[in-house]
């Protein structure tokens, strides 16, 4: 790790310039004490590396110095894939990795395009997870990752909806999926392929049986007709409702994305005050309770009868509480 960390010290200093070391320190997650010692190692080992004093100073190297020990390894050739998902890069083991590709990509750079390439990673940046949640905590992801690079299989204990809840299976992955700040595994079972969300592995271990991959398998192909399927199965039912104009502008932030182009398609006005009238797809009578509440005197559901029914029974109830107290 001492010598990985000097060329990464090395590379800093060719692809940046002067740099105080404070800043090599934060940029390696290392003591201050640690980057004198790297500094002062460099030099020992010929490297002509020389100290600016006073305020504004810092070290840097020889002008026109430049190494050529700009060689990737193989973790680092793959995190190169997340070099725009340092979060991702994290959650999956490889921040390390990332942060060393990125330098030795830096220092291959003629000095414009290095500039070039910092402008651009100062004006972007990805925040992966929604809104109004924590993210979530996935202990198993850097073992799937190695299994999926590796092509082993895994035993998992995994908490599914249905029952019975807890299951024992063995794994063998195909790739990793990162959808809306949640990781899905998409791995092969006794039943065919299938995808389970790597926050609801209970228990994982990896095995020594080795295994290829279908010929032709496409993973965001796969994922695709995933989502496809998945939108399908979802909603299975329709209701009729009626909005306010503050419950239509409302909508966006508290329903999916498939109820408010619903919304957009079946509106009708009804009446002079701006309500309308639109069928909406639903999963079933207490999940679109649920989901409707949110926007509470805003929406009034017309059909289906139960539906109606559960809405009115649940406002009952809340209100006696309030009642009560």
């Amino acid at each position: 790790m001492s010598a990985s960390r000097l060329l990464s010290v090395l590379l800093l200093l060719q692809s940046r310039g002067r740099l105080s070391a404070q800043v090599i320190a934060d940029e390696l997650g290392v003591s201050v004490r640690t980057a004198y010692r790297d500094l002062a190692r460099l030099q020992a080992a010929g490297v002509p590396v020389y100290a600016d004093p006073g305020r504004g100073g810092g070290y840097q190297l020889l002008d026109g110095y430049r190494t050529r020990l700009t060689g990737m390894s193989e973790g680092e050739a793959r995190a190169l894939f997340f070099a725009g998902l340092p979060e991702a890069a994290a959650d999956l083991g490889l921040a390390a990795e990332v942060t060393a590709a990125r330098l030795k990509l830096l220092a291959a750079l003629p000095a414009q395009l290095r500039e070039e390439a910092a402008r651009t990673a100062a004006v972007f940046h990805l925040d992966a997870p929604g809104w109004y949640r924590e993210p979530e905590q996935a202990p198993y992801l850097p073992l799937f990752a190695d299994a999926v690079l590796t092509r082993r299989a895994v035993d998992v204990r995994y908490r599914r909806w249905r029952a019975p809840q807890e299951v024992h299976r063995r794994l063998r992955p195909y790739g990793l999926v990162l959808k809306s700040g949640i990781w899905y595994l998409v791995a092969a079972a006794e039943k065919g392929i299938a995808t389970y969300r790597v926050a609801q592995v209970l228990d994982a271990v990896l095995g020594d049986e080795r295994f290829d991959q279908p010929q032709g398998f496409d993973l965001g192909a796969y994922w695709a007709s995933y989502l496809d399927d998945f939108q399908a199965r979802r909603y299975t039912g329709k209701a009729t409702i009626r909005l306010s104009p503050r419950g239509r502008r409302r909508l966006p932030d508290n329903l999916p994305p498939e109820v408010v182009r619903a919304v957009d398609s079946t509106a009708t006005a009804v009446g002079d005050d701006g309500w309308v009238e639109a069928v909406i797809p639903t999963e079933g009578t207490e999940h679109a309770c649920g989901e409707l509440l949110r926007l509470g005197v805003d929406v009034e559901v017309v059909a289906p009868a139960e539906l109606r029914q559960a809405m009115a029974a649940t406002v009952e109830v809340l209100a006696r509480a309030y009642e009560r107290h």
